[in-house]
């Protein structure tokens, strides 16, 4: 059974996903890939608000759009996709606060733990596109190497108000045309 849920934030409304009360998803609405996995899931989808992972992670957002810092380790988070996708995953975990990351960046560290000389930034690109918890791991803070802002989901502009959100200086990047 996958329970949801939905949360008002300064971005739009917010759909929560949870199974065997790990946290399996954060959508905003309408973004790119919206529900994931769960779109063509054959699981039982039922609202039920006051599923515990799912109370404490709107807690955890609101605390965020509070402007405080909370812990991505304070939410039980089932990951979801290919190994590749988990790896890419776990590394958008690690970028602090007010810092960004350039996918070549994530590749680099993606083919050192694989074991590997090179990976695709591209391919780090399409496994952040299709991030299912939005905003809890920060695909937002994900950037191109030369200060493109491409490659949000939930839209470029959501990207640009999460980064302001979180003080980042964004006279440094660009909208590409």
């Amino acid at each position: 059974m996958v329970y949801i849920t939905t949360y008002n934030s300064i971005l739009g409304k917010l759909l929560l996903a949870s199974k065997n009360n790990k946290l399996i998803g954060v959508w905003l609405e309408n973004q790119k890939y919206y529900l994931g996995d769960l779109k063509n899931s054959k699981e039982d989808i039922k609202v039920k608000d006051n599923e515990e992972i799912l109370v404490k992670t709107k807690n955890w957002l609101d605390r965020y759009f509070n402007k405080e810092k909370p812990d991505i380790c304070e939410l039980d988070i089932l990951l979801s996709g290919s190994f590749f996708r988990k790896e890419v995953l776990k590394i958008l975990c690690t970028i602090p606060y007010g810092s960004t990351m350039t996918y070549e960046e994530i590749s680099k560290k993606v083919a050192k733990k694989l074991g590997k000389e090179k990976m695709s930034a591209q391919a780090v690109g399409g496994a952040v596109g299709h991030n299912p918890i939005s905003i809890i791991i920060p695909c937002h803070r994900v950037v191109g190497k030369n200060g493109s802002l491409t490659g949000y989901a939930g839209g470029i502009d959501n990207k640009l108000k999460l980064l302001e959100h979180e003080n980042i200086d964004i006279s440094k990047f660009y909208i590409p045309k």
